[in-house]
C-alpha cells in the first residue's frame, strides 16, 4: 500500500511538472555533442554515431553529459551486443579515489553475461549492486532495442523497462541506507547526493544508445 501512495504522489506531481517543462534531446543523432569523457575532454573515437544511434565500437571511456540533474524525467532506447554490459548512470560524481559513480541503470545481457548471475541486483533494470529489478520485468534479449525511463521526483526514483515499472526506491528512507551499506558502495562517502552528472558506461563490450531524451521536473 505504501508503494502504491508513493507512485500515486509521484505521477501526481509528474503531471504538474509536464505543462511547465519541454523534453531535451540529449543526442542529436549526429555527433556526441553534449557529453565528454571523466576529464571534460572530447569523447575518444570508439564511441561513433550510425543511422542515428550513438554506439560503443571500441574502447573509448565512459561519456559524462556536461550538465548536472537532479529531478526529471529521463527515457532512452538501447541494446547490447550478445554477452554484453553496459548502464547508464545518474546522479554522478567525480569521486578521487573512485573516479565517476553514481546509481547505475544495469543494462545487461542477462542470459550470457555471468555478472548478471551474481544476484538479482546485477540484471538489467537494477539499481546495480543495490536493488534487484522485478523478476517479471519485461526484457528484451540482446540484439534488440529496449525502452528505458528514470523518474526522480525528490529523491524518489523508479526504473522502467518497456513502459512497465520494475524498481522503485526512496534515496532518503533508511531501507536505502541500509542497502548501500550492504553494496559494494558502502565506502564512498557522499554517494549519489541526489543531483549529478549523467553517465554512458563504456564496460568494454557493444552498446548502442539512441532517442536520449530528459525532462527536468520542480
Amino acid at each position: 500500500m505504501k508503494h502504491i501512495l508513493l507512485t500515486l504522489a509521484l505521477f501526481s506531481t509528474l503531471s504538474l511538472a509536464r505543462a511547465d517543462s519541454e523534453w531535451v534531446p540529449l543526442l542529436d543523432g549526429k555527433t556526441v555533442a553534449g557529453w565528454t569523457d571523466a576529464k571534460g575532454q572530447p569523447p575518444a573515437p570508439g564511441w561513433v554515431v550510425e543511422d542515428g544511434a550513438l554506439h560503443r565500437k571500441a574502447k573509448a571511456g565512459d561519456l559524462i553529459s556536461v550538465k548536472e540533474y537532479s529531478n526529471f524525467d529521463l527515457e532512452w532506447e538501447w541494446k547490447v551486443a550478445e554477452g554484453a554490459n553496459s548502464g547508464l548512470k545518474y546522479w554522478v560524481k567525480i569521486f578521487p579515489k573512485g573516479g565517476p559513480l553514481g546509481i547505475e541503470y544495469q543494462m545487461i545481457d542477462d542470459e550470457r553475461h555471468p555478472d548478471a548471475h551474481k544476484g538479482d541486483s546485477h540484471s538489467t533494470a537494477a539499481f546495480y549492486d543495490i536493488k534487484a529489478a522485478a523478476k517479471d520485468k519485461a526484457v528484451k534479449p540482446a540484439g534488440e532495442w529496449n525502452t528505458s525511463r528514470i523518474v526522480s521526483v525528490n529523491g524518489v526514483v523508479e526504473h522502467y523497462l518497456n513502459g512497465k515499472l520494475a524498481v522503485s526506491a526512496d534515496t532518503k528512507s533508511p531501507e536505502w541506507a541500509e542497502l548501500i551499506a550492504k553494496s559494494k558502495f558502502k565506502k564512498v562517502e557522499g554517494f549519489a547526493p541526489g543531483k549529478g552528472k549523467l553517465l554512458l558506461q563504456d564496460h568494454g563490450d557493444e552498446v548502442w544508445f539512441k532517442n536520449i531524451r530528459i525532462k527536468e521536473l520542480p
